[in-house]
């Protein structure tokens, strides 16, 4: 039995980058509706990021079947309730037939500009003029999870070297080689560590970036992490470096200094989100990619035109402007001064 309150029904995206992006959605109406409960219905890929959500009444997990079967067996569970406000992501036909005071549907326009998608998504509450930024609630019990697994040490660069395409997959060869030349004496992460990030499946495409440095210095969470538990992590982090993936929009959404690599996928709607992010891509724009391979099908790396060197300085040029700013031991020092003899 459910909570009283303002009930509201929240059907995520399925794709993990999609819901991160709209994510702030459910944190706007956590902010502005004090009495709100949150009923979630996702599919499988997705459905772990709203583990922590509060004032969750249920978490609902549909997986797509034929004939759109699961629509109605995402009615049949919801639609002896009285709704506050149903929010369709998925811009299905299941509000009308709910009883709700209000309903918000995503509905595919024609764009004559690319729109990012977290516009997108702010188009649903009418808050395009201030789109609320991706957002993910953790639990102190998840919070500390990250902490335990990633232990004390230095500051920690996180790579994400997998996507769910050949074709927007720069070459792990190519991020190990740059995980050493920030990790190397001199560069930013001279003492740091490095965190490696992916699903269960991705744990031997990570290999070289395991065997590029000492077994101390990197911590390789691949396959044992939650999606929670890795946006976690990544709050701890210092940068990271991804392809165009759900990670990636993971680590935006943690505030962290954040680079994208681009080839195949446009970054005018799916860049990351936030002054701290930066796109990356080769010589070749997608619209150019698009010429080549124009359904964005063909199993070959689209990726291959992008060196070493341009990610180097991106990560560096973005370290540098992302570093707290401290005060030099002569300043500190010169201030203690002048205070013990004022």
């Amino acid at each position: 039995m459910t909570a009283k309150g303002f009930p509201i029904l929240y059907i995520s995206s399925s794709r993990i980058g999609d819901a991160v992006l709209a994510s702030g959605l459910l944190k706007r109406l956590h902010d502005e509706i004090p009495n709100a409960r949150f009923t979630i219905a996702a599919g499988p890929p997705s459905a772990p990021l709203y583990r922590d959500v509060p004032n969750l009444d249920q978490i609902i997990v549909f997986e797509k079947s034929k004939a759109g079967g699961h629509w109605f067996k995402l009615w049949a569970q919801v639609r002896a309730r009285r709704w506050g406000l149903v929010l369709d992501r998925r811009g299905s036909s299941i509000a009308s037939f709910l009883s709700a005071k209000r309903r918000a549907v995503h509905r595919r326009a024609g764009e004559r500009e690319p729109v990012h998608k977290v516009i997108e998504a702010a188009r649903l509450l009418k808050l395009t003029e201030d789109p609320p930024p991706p957002f993910l609630f953790t639990s102190e019990s998840t919070e500390a999870k990250a902490a335990a697994l990633l232990g004390e040490g230095g500051p920690i660069l996180a790579l994400g070297p997998a996507a769910n395409w050949v074709g927007k997959t720069w070459p792990v060869e190519r991020f190990a080689l740059t995980a050493v030349q920030l990790m190397e004496k001199g560069a930013p992460f001279e003492h740091g560590r490095l965190l490696i990030l992916g699903g269960p499946d991705d744990w031997r495409a990570a290999e070289p970036l395991r065997r590029s440095l000492p077994r101390d210095r990197w911590i390789d969470l691949t396959g044992q992490a939650d999606l929670l538990t890795a946006y976690a992590a990544l709050k701890r982090a210092r940068l990271y470096i991804g392809n165009d993936s759900g990670l990636m929009h993971l680590a935006a959404a943690a505030g962290i200094p954040t680079i994208g690599l681009f080839g195949p996928s446009d970054e005018r709607l799916y860049g990351p989100w936030g002054a701290k992010t930066r796109v990356v891509r080769g010589p070749r724009s997608f619209t150019q990619i698009q010429v080549v391979d124009p359904t964005l099908s063909q199993p070959v790396c689209h990726m291959l035109d992008l060196p070493v060197r341009s990610v180097v300085e991106a990560a560096k040029a973005l370290f540098a402007e992302t570093e707290p700013k401290t005060e030099g031991a002569a300043t500190v020092k010169a201030k203690s001064t002048r205070s013990k003899s004022a």
